[in-house]
C-alpha cells in the first residue's frame, strides 16, 4: 500500500493535468468501477492497460500496481466505459438551413466538418460513434484518416448514404434512391465494398416490400447491420417484417402513442428468445423534450467547445443561423410532440426492446460536444430510467448491437481500453458527464483533471 502511495505521488508531478500520458502500460487507480457489465460496482478500482488492452481489473487491496507502470489516479471519481453516441451525423454540425449546408459546406466535409465532430465528440467522452448519413467518398476518407491515425477521435461505426424510395436533387449527396430490387442489392454491395458498417434505411414503407426485404437480407449477407426510421407506424410494421435490426427515433409525430398492433409486432419480435430475439430502438428523446427550454435560454448555444476544428466563417455561419431558436420551422411541431413523449418510451420499455443512447447530434442546435451526456441525463432525470441501465445503454449494448462485445462496451479483461473518469456521483447526478475528468481511447489519454492534452490530439 505503501508504495502504491508513493507510485501515485510520483505520477502527480510527473504527469500533472497538462502532460500527455505516453506510457504503454497504465494503472488507473482509486475510482469507483461502473464497468458496463450486471457486475457489482467496485470500489476503490485498479485497472492495468498495457499497449492499449485492460490487462487487468482489481482492487487496491487485491492487485498490486507493478512498477513498471505510470500510475493516473482516479480518486473521488466514477470511472465508465467510453460512451458511444449511437445515432450521430458528423457532417452536420448544428447549423439550421440544411439546404445552404449542402450546397456549401460539401466540399469542407472531410477536411473540415467531420475531423471536427469526431474530436469533439472523443473530447465529451464518446469513444464510439454511429455515423447515420454521410457522403460515402467523405466517409471513406474519414475511415482511413482513422484507422492511420491522422485525425483523432472515437471508433467510427458508419453507414455512408441513406437508402430510400425517393430523394430530393439538393440530397442526393448523402441519400440514395433505390429503383428496384436489383438496385436495392447493389447499393448494398456498394455500401458494403466501400468498408461501411451499417446499412441506414428511411421511409421502407414507401418501397415495394420485395425492395426493402432485400436490403435487409443483402446487408446481413455482407455482414452489415440495418437501422431504420420509425417516424410512421407503416415504416415500423414494414421494418419488424423485413428484420431490422435498430429502429430510431420517438416519431409518430402528434400521435399520442404507438397503435396497439405495432406494439404487439414488436412484443412478438423480441420474444423469440435470448440474443436472437433482441430488438434495438435508439430513441433520440432529449432534443423534443428539451426544445422549450433551449428556446427559454439558449445559453448553452453558447458555449465555444462546439467550436473546436471549425473555421470562424463556419462557426460565424452556424450561429446566424440559430440567432432565434423558437422560429426554425425544423421545430415548430415540437411543442406539439413533446407531451406524447412520455407515453411513447413507457410503451416501448413495455415491449422489450433494448434501447441504445443517441441524439441525432447535428441537426439543429446539436453540437458534438455536448448532446450525449444531455440525452443520458434526460433518460435518468425526466423519463426514470434506471442510471446503470442508462450507462449501459451508452456503452454495454451499444457494443452488442454492433457485435464487437468482445472488444468493447465494458471495463473487462481483455478489452480495448476506452474508458473515462467523472468526478463525483454519476449515478446520483448523471448531468455529472458534461465535465469528463479522463478520456482514454485505445489507451491513449486525451483528457485529464478535466483538461485536454494537446499534444496526444496531434501525435
Amino acid at each position: 500500500m505503501k508504495k502504491l502511495v508513493i507510485s501515485l505521488l510520483v505520477s502527480a508531478v510527473l504527469f500533472g493535468t497538462s502532460t500527455r500520458v505516453y506510457a504503454e502500460k497504465i494503472a488507473l487507480v482509486g475510482g469507483r468501477l461502473i464497468d458496463g457489465t450486471a457486475e457489482n460496482l467496485i470500489k476503490n478500482s485498479v485497472i492495468l492497460v498495457d499497449n492499449g488492452v485492460i490487462t487487468q481489473v482489481g482492487t487496491v487491496d487485491t492487485l498490486p500496481v507493478p512498477q513498471d507502470y505510470k500510475v493516473v489516479s482516479t480518486e473521488g471519481q466514477d470511472v465508465l466505459p467510453g460512451l458511444w453516441e449511437n445515432h450521430a451525423h458528423i457532417q452536420l454540425t448544428g447549423h439550421a438551413n440544411y439546404v445552404h449546408w449542402q450546397a456549401n459546406y460539401k466540399h469542407r466535409f472531410a477536411d473540415e466538418i467531420m475531423p471536427a465532430s469526431l474530436v469533439q465528440l472523443l473530447l465529451a467522452g464518446v469513444t464510439s460513434v454511429r455515423d447515420l448519413g454521410a457522403p460515402l467518398e467523405d466517409t471513406q476518407i474519414i475511415k482511413r484518416k482513422l484507422a492511420n491515425n491522422e485525425i483523432p477521435g472515437p471508433t467510427l461505426y458508419a453507414s455512408g448514404p441513406f437508402l430510400q424510395w425517393q430523394v430530393d436533387d439538393w440530397q442526393k449527396g448523402y441519400r440514395w434512391a433505390v429503383k428496384d430490387k436489383s438496385d436495392a442489392i447493389k447499393k448494398v454491395n456498394q455500401l458494403a465494398d466501400a468498408g461501411m458498417d451499417i446499412v441506414k434505411l428511411i421511409d421502407q414503407d414507401d418501397m415495394p416490400h420485395e425492395v426493402a426485404q432485400a436490403i435487409v437480407q443483402q446487408a446481413h449477407k455482407r455482414g452489415l447491420k440495418v437501422v431504420a426510421h420509425s417516424h410512421k407506424p407503416n415504416e415500423i410494421r414494414r421494418g419488424v417484417e423485413i428484420g431490422v435490426d435498430n429502429f430510431e427515433h420517438t416519431g409518430l409525430t402528434t400521435a399520442p402513442g404507438y397503435p396497439e398492433d405495432v406494439l404487439t409486432a414488436i412484443k412478438e419480435r423480441t420474444g423469440k428468445g435470448m440474443f436472437s430475439g433482441l430488438l434495438f430502438w435508439t430513441p433520440t428523446v432529449e432534443g423534443l423534450w428539451s426544445y422549450q427550454d433551449t428556446v427559454k435560454n439558449p445559453e448553452h448555444l453558447d458555449n465555444s467547445c462546439w467550436h473546436r476544428g471549425l473555421k470562424p466563417d463556419t462557426i460565424a455561419d452556424i450561429k446566424q443561423s440559430i440567432q432565434k431558436p423558437g422560429h426554425l420551422g425544423y421545430t415548430q411541431l415540437v411543442p406539439l410532440r413533446k407531451p406524447t413523449l412520455k407515453r411513447k418510451i413507457e410503451q416501448l420499455k413495455e415491449t422489450g426492446v433494448v434501447m441504445l443512447v443517441g441524439t441525432d447530434v447535428g441537426i439543429p442546435m446539436k453540437f458534438h460536444c455536448q448532446t450525449t451526456w444531455h440525452e443520458m441525463a434526460v433518460w435518468v432525470d425526466d423519463f426514470g430510467f434506471d442510471p446503470i441501465e442508462t450507462i449501459r445503454a451508452a456503452t454495454y449494448w451499444p457494443a452488442v448491437m454492433m457485435g464487437v462485445q468482445d472488444k468493447y462496451g465494458s471495463v473487462t479483461l481483455g478489452k480495448v481500453a476506452d474508458i473515462i473518469a467523472v468526478r463525483g456521483d454519476v449515478l446520483k447526478y448523471m448531468n455529472l458527464l458534461q465535465h469528463v475528468d479522463l478520456v482514454m481511447k485505445n489507451g491513449v489519454i486525451y483528457k485529464q483533471n478535466g483538461q485536454v492534452i494537446e499534444e496526444a490530439l496531434k501525435r
